[in-house]
């Protein structure tokens, strides 16, 4: 008899999509824009309540400061100033969460925040020292320079690839100024899928790749992001596979 496989989906929510509500019965883990590209005090109580109604793990997803470029640009900032504006990010959500009675469950970054402290040294410890000051799960790219370096700094971490964006042949994202970054249609992330829970990626190249993960997601601001996750919630049915948060 086949064991039955469990998946925890992610999703970046409180973008300014307003989709939260259909996309919470699909996926186990949401993250929380916390005011640095996207999201304010308002909007994340609102997120929080309705995830805490669909039993999800909840997640800040700090980004630089950079509401203007979405955060998806790399700005110049100190490394005192961006510690400073990330923990006060995060604490915004804390702060509402803990008036709800809730925990923080992890963190991770948004954008070019994300790709920048995946592989530079400095910035994958900033962010590594501040999951370790909130006693958080740290969500991170497979095979980044942040995974290899949580071991040395106790960080739990959960390794997270991405269901509906093409990867270049180091593993990094394709760039969104790409026209075929962002992988839209179903059948094509359900390839995707498929050739994940087998270990793999294709690449851009159709180079094939290893890969291990913990956490798969789908972007909220995706713009089939509601068919996207029904249509997978059906798929997973037919495969016995549950969705369940860590």
């Amino acid at each position: 008899m086949n064991q039955k496989l469990f998946l925890d989906i992610n999703c970046d929510v409180g973008e300014a999509i307003n989709n939260e509500e259909n996309l919470f019965p699909h996926i186990s883990s949401c993250n929380i824009a916390c005011g640095g590209h996207a999201g304010n005090k308002k909007e994340m109580k609102k997120i929080v309540l309705l995830a805490q109604k669909f039993g999800l793990n909840i997640g800040a997803h700090p980004s630089y400061p950079d509401k203007e470029n979405f955060g998806r640009k790399k700005i110049q900032i100190s490394e005192n100033s961006l510690r400073d504006s990330i923990e006060n990010q995060i604490m915004q959500l804390v702060e509402i969460l803990d008036e709800e009675d809730l925990e923080l469950n992890h963190i991770k970054a948004h954008g070019a925040l994300y790709n920048f402290s995946a592989n530079d040294r400095n910035t994958a410890i900033l962010i590594l020292e501040i999951a370790k000051k909130f006693n958080v799960k740290l969500y991170v790219p497979f095979n980044s320079l942040i995974s290899k370096l949580a071991n040395e700094t106790g960080v739990e971490i959960m390794t997270e690839l991405f269901l509906d964006r093409k990867y270049n042949d180091d593993y990094s994202l394709l760039d969104r100024n790409n026209k075929n970054a962002i992988i839209t249609k179903t059948k094509d992330i359900i390839c995707q899928l498929e050739n994940i829970l087998n270990n793999k990626i294709i690449t851009v190249n159709n180079k094939v790749k290893k890969v291990k993960y913990e956490t798969l997601c789908i972007h909220g601001d995706n713009v089939n992001a509601n068919e996207i996750l029904e249509n997978l919630t059906t798929h997973f049915k037919s495969k016995g596979i549950e969705i369940k948060k860590y």
